[in-house]
């Protein structure tokens, strides 16, 4: 990994961490068959120091991940812009690692995580939902090899 150029603005891994546990949404970085990259945003959970996300068994995303299962994953916390100082207050962080498929049980445990993430107040319906598509539903797991952030607060 290359290192950082503003140290000073380097957070601890923990912290970095905290942002992907709390963000909203990131966006996925893969690479293409060609050489193509590609970035998607996309909602996600962070559990077991792992990134996991649903999406459809098709499409440009996964073609990408056959063919290159390296990844970037970017979220971006709070930011402010101070237009007085033509600065913006931001933190965010970036994890690096492979994505691979899951089955069986880290499946369901992942589109539960992703339930109580977004639909905490519907968990029942939701449960329904998982048990209704879950079959027919893709979860990839990006496992960390690498994760650093940036901050000016």
């Amino acid at each position: 990994m290359k290192t950082m150029r503003r140290k000073d603005r380097e957070i601890t891994r923990l912290e970095a961490e905290e942002i992907l546990e709390n963000g909203l949404y990131g966006v996925l970085s893969t690479i293409g068959e060609d050489g193509q990259p590609y970035g998607v945003p996309l909602s996600y959970t962070y559990k077991n120091a792992c990134i996991y996300f649903h999406c459809a068994a098709e499409g440009h995303k996964i073609e990408n991940l056959q063919a290159n299962p390296r990844v970037s994953f970017c979220v971006v916390g709070n930011t402010r812009v101070i237009p007085a100082e033509r600065t913006v207050k931001y933190e965010s962080a970036i994890a690096f690692g492979v994505a691979s498929e899951v089955q069986g049980p880290e499946k369901d445990d992942a589109l539960l995580a992703l339930l109580e993430k977004y639909s905490a107040e519907y968990i029942e319906e939701g449960k329904t939902v998982i048990a209704k598509n879950g079959k027919t539903t893709t979860v990839i797991k990006i496992e960390i090899h690498h994760i650093s952030g940036k901050a000016q607060r």
